[in-house]
């Protein structure tokens, strides 16, 4: 298969399935989208994996590069399991190791097939064609109802040993801090995720509904919101500093609902990052928003196809 045919790629969520065409300079040319289904059965599941695939196959777009695609990319909610080539995402409760790999093989014959965690993805299309570009060091991060990330490290996704590296949301910023869902305490996701936000800011007598609504609060100068997304702002730059340390990063993009509240987010944590990110190597590291918005996981699931 030509080097400049297109791929074919899947992103899998907890709320909605999309599979795109995304051609050898990172260009989404197609792409469709389906909810999750909401079943107990694993095969009414990949079902709907299955018709974004061939929507996809099927596409003017996919005819008019050629008809044939070089492989498949696929992100995925996780855990993942990249040695069985298996996920087990937490919102999709019927897929328990779960063959993604194998299943998509049998879909797609013929091409190779590869898989990451949808931080990692999300990081990947941003430093193939978003606000990552001719980044070396970089950790990608989505903060939304959870917080997830990705490492690109010496220009090159780094997964770790079973494909769940950079998984930055269960960093602990806070030892007695409140319980996550994962069973843990203090980690940045149980407190600067969008609904630990609003639960927060609830108890603190805010009567909002969502994190978006918390935002424009924020922004027109409400006191509780101010509050809210500076605790998870002081929180983000914590583990940004960490993470920075460890790994000598020299950028970070971040993206995802929570962060698209622009200043109210970016302002504080900028500031926090300056008490926190104080080694010399570490000072100058950059965090800047995420420029694909939801495209990026697509895009970044077509990359892993240039990363073998």
């Amino acid at each position: 298969m030509a080097e400049q045919a297109p791929a074919l790629a899947l992103d899998i969520g907890g709320t909605k399935i999309a599979a795109g065409i995304v051609d050898a300079k990172g260009q989404l040319l197609h792409q469709n989208r389906q909810p999750t289904p909401r079943s107990a059965d694993p095969d009414e599941v990949w079902a709907a994996a299955e018709r974004t695939i061939a929507d996809a196959l099927a596409s003017d777009a996919l005819a008019a590069a050629g008809g044939e695609v070089r492989g498949v990319g696929i992100s995925s909610a996780g855990p993942i399991h990249l040695p069985d080539g298996t996920i087990s995402p937490v919102n999709i409760a019927a897929w328990r190791g779960f063959p993604v790999v194998e299943r998509a093989s049998v879909a797609v014959p013929g091409v190779p097939v590869r898989l990451a965690g949808d931080g990692l993805c999300m990081a990947l299309g941003e430093h193939w064609r978003g606000a990552g570009q001719g980044a070396a060091f970089m950790l990608g991060m989505v903060v939304s109802t959870g917080v997830g990330g990705g490492l690109v490290l010496d220009g090159r996704p780094y997964t770790g040993r079973t494909g769940n590296a950079g998984h930055v949301g269960h960093t602990i910023v806070a030892v007695d801090g409140p319980r996550c869902s994962c069973g843990a305490h203090g980690c940045v996701e149980a407190i600067a995720s969008g609904p630990h936000l609003v639960a927060w800011a609830r108890e603190h007598g805010w009567a909002g509904a969502d994190a978006r609504e918390l935002a424009e609060a924020a922004a027109a100068g409400d006191d509780v919101a101010v509050r809210a997304f500076s605790r998870g702002a002081r929180a983000l730059a914590a583990m940004i500093a960490s993470v920075a340390a460890v790994c000598d990063l020299d950028l970070v993009v971040i993206g995802g609902g929570v962060a698209q509240a622009g200043a109210v987010l970016f302002d504080p944590l900028g500031a926090a990052l300056r008490d926190y990110a104080v080694l010399d190597f570490i000072r100058d590291v950059r965090v800047i928003p995420a420029l694909l918005g939801g495209d990026a996981g697509l895009v970044g699931a077509a990359a892993l196809l240039r990363n073998p």
